[in-house]
């Protein structure tokens, strides 16, 4: 069995790859100015205030244009896992609370995967998530009231994940690792899209959902 250089983690196979092991970045929030360390956080937002976070500058590594898909990769997973946790806390309707945990699980299944895949550390799930920032992330007005906002505001921002992965993976070079990895990962959030639609149609119709 191959073994990867960088971190001597076993390869399943002789594909290009991307090693994320060990890699420490730093941001500042361009709000409250703290400084936070980690590879990736929900959205891209500060942990302790949820404004805006800024790079820190830092020495180019091996790979940076694939390590910063990988890093985008996990920035939409966080938010989206933490999004369906919290919908399935916040839901009224028994069948949305069990759906929305449902596809909290099937994206920490995702997030484990790619951490296997990139050699990434897995990041520990916000407690304190709020939906209005998964609301302001996918550009649909929140309503509480409203159980089929929940389904709205999930399918937005996963239409988003499609769109900034399709638009990224075009913007790569030809035949390059960064490219495969937008493209698998639009592949992925354009299938979410349409099993939410598909959940949110028969949610509206009264009928059972298929997951």
């Amino acid at each position: 069995m191959s073994i990867c250089p960088r971190c001597k983690r076993p390869l399943d196979d002789e594909e290009p790859y991307i090693c994320c092991a060990g890699v420490e970045l730093r941001w500042r929030c361009t709000s409250c100015h703290k400084v936070a360390e980690g590879f990736a956080f929900p959205y891209g937002l500060c942990p302790y205030c949820k404004g805006k976070l800024e790079l820190l500058d830092r020495g180019a590594i091996e790979g940076d244009d694939a390590m910063e898909a990988v890093r985008k990769a996990f920035e939409i997973e966080l938010g989206g896992r933490a999004f369906y946790l919290r919908a399935s806390e916040d839901a009224k309707d028994p069948q949305l609370r069990d759906l929305f945990s449902r596809f909290a699980a099937m994206e920490d299944e995702h997030m484990q995967t790619l951490s296997k895949r990139y050699h990434a550390e897995l990041p520990t799930p916000s407690d304190d998530f709020q939906i209005d920032r998964a609301a302001i992330f996918a550009g649909i007005d929140r309503k509480p009231e409203d159980p089929a906002n929940l389904f709205r505001i999930a399918i937005a921002f996963e239409q988003r994940a499609v769109d900034f992965f399709t638009r990224e993976g075009e913007k790569a070079p030809e035949s390059s690792v960064e490219r495969g990895l937008y493209q698998e990962l639009a592949a992925e959030e354009r299938e979410h899209v349409e099993l939410l639609t598909t959940e949110f149609r028969r949610w509206q119709s009264g009928k059972a959902g298929i997951l």
